[in-house]
């Protein structure tokens, strides 16, 4: 449909406090390069609030995956475990490696990889596993970490969507050896584009440095700690400007904030949409009892394809911007070039077809909620 005749978007970027303020003063002090001071406050939100050895701001969280796979040495014909459910990025980063993905099936409730499937799609050539924290809700993450740690291997956390979400007390991207977040407009907290890697094993630290530095250890020489700095390893540009991290910043400020209000819409949904999903016609997001939700995606399932589309035709004919999510990875053509399914994917193929995301953004009113909840009522009234 039109856009322009769209009422109600799906998503709505957001200012909340001294976003602009900040970029203005990062101007005013000169640096607009990367790690200038709004980085390294932004560097150092992320290391008290969430408690990971050393946090690195990238331009995005495909950058962070990028360097995770780097940092874990991946090397071509290796094999790395991720559900098919998923952002392409996930898996892109580690094919730029010429890694294999191993595609394992999602859980029916969390919509997460099936943490009963993993073993069987190992081989001697998987060197990594790499949960993705849909919606927010955490992966079994002690069950993921035993099976890393009887096999040797990495453990990645794809935490995009994840930010101050927790498992068992944990934040989520801090479990794993590495995990890596997004900053996209899209999210909770944004920056426009934005990522940030969460390093949680020393032994990543100070080469973690040096790849987002397009491989020289200049950070150690601004640190005095060698006279000149080189190329000394395999990298890239991975930094975002100090613009984006001024904005950054000024979000993180507000973060608590933020999570509240996001969290009460999500409730608000719950609430809602509970006599659709009494009656059958519907069911609604996971909401675990060892975990905190960030309110970061607000999902329905239907009973088939033909009903989702349906509905998302039916809510936008009415100004309301309702949308799918992902087409599973192991379907796509670069996926069966480049990646391999274990199983049958049973479950990614049928969730995905059936899944609607409704709006959900800082600054959605109530009876834009309700509007919503609304018009899903009457398309199932007929």
């Amino acid at each position: 449909m039109d856009e322009k005749k769209i009422k109600i978007p799906y998503n709505k970027p957001f200012i909340v406090g001294q976003e602009l303020y900040y970029i203005a003063q990062a101007v005013i002090e000169g640096q607009l390069a990367g790690d200038g001071p709004f980085t390294k406050r932004c560097h150092k939100w992320l290391e008290d609030n969430l408690g990971c050895r050393k946090a690195l701001l990238t331009h995005s969280c495909t950058a962070s995956l990028e360097m995770a796979a780097m940092l874990c040495g991946i090397q071509p014909e290796d094999e790395v475990i991720m559900p098919s459910f998923t952002f392409v990025s996930t898996a892109n980063a580690f094919v730029l490696r010429g890694a294999v993905p191993v595609f394992v099936d999602i859980r029916p409730d969390t919509l997460n990889i099936d943490e009963k499937l993993i073993e069987q799609a190992l081989s001697p050539k998987t060197r990594a596993i790499v949960p993705v924290h849909y919606a927010g809700v955490p992966c079994a993450m002690d069950e993921i970490l035993e099976i890393a740690r009887k096999n040797k291997l990495y453990v990645i956390e794809d935490a995009a969507q994840s930010l101050l979400s927790t498992y068992k007390d944990r934040f989520l991207g801090t479990i794993g050896h590495l995990g890596c977040l997004s900053f996209h407009e899209t999210k909770n907290i944004i920056s426009g584009e934005g990522g940030a890697l969460l390093i949680n094993d020393d032994m990543f630290c100070e080469r973690g440095e040096v790849i987002r530095e397009k491989g020289t250890n200049r950070s150690q020489f601004f640190r005095g700690e060698v006279d000149k700095y080189t190329w000394v390893d395999i990298g890239s540009s991975y930094l975002p400007s100090e613009l984006v991290s001024a904005f950054l910043f000024a979000q993180m400020e507000q973060a608590d904030k933020i999570i509240r209000t996001r969290n009460r819409i999500f409730q608000t949904y719950l609430y809602l949409l509970r006599p659709l999903e009494s009656e059958g016609k519907l069911r609604l997001p996971f909401v675990g009892n060892e975990s905190s939700n960030n309110g970061h995606i607000f999902y329905i399932i239907v009973s088939s394809l033909e009903q989702r589309d349906g509905l998302i035709k039916y809510l936008n004919s009415h100004g309301i911007k309702a949308i799918f999510h992902y087409v599973p990875l192991h379907s796509s053509p670069a996926g069966r070039k480049y990646g391999r399914a274990s199983g049958e994917m049973k479950q990614t193929n049928s969730l995905s077809d059936r899944l609607v995301r409704l709006p959900l953004y800082y600054g959605m009113k109530d009876d834009e909620v309700y509007l919503v909840t609304e018009h899903i009522s009457n398309f199932f009234k007929g």
